[in-house]
């Protein structure tokens, strides 16, 4: 299941976002979104986890919960729209 993270400090990165999720069970990848021109992150990612129900317990246990002083915002990832 691919789960979108959301409201990241700048400072967060993608092994503070595994560490968390591995605590819910086995990460497949994490890819916090960058700035192609500055490098910075945009302040979201995405975090993959192969089951479902860690997938969904680590979502509704940390969405709403709080990582370096900010409030994350953590659902399901909607698929990438294409035009």
């Amino acid at each position: 299941m691919n789960i979108y993270v959301g409201n990241l400090n700048f400072k967060v990165t993608e092994n503070d976002l595994e560490g968390i999720f591995a605590e819910y069970g086995t990460v497949s990848s994490v890819k916090i979104v960058t700035d192609k021109f500055t490098g910075r992150s945009k302040g979201f990612g995405f975090v993959t986890m192969e089951n479902e129900d860690e997938a969904n317990k680590a979502i509704n246990e940390l969405n709403g919960a709080t990582l370096e002083n900010r409030e994350i915002i953590v659902n399901v990832a909607r698929p990438k729209k294409t035009y």
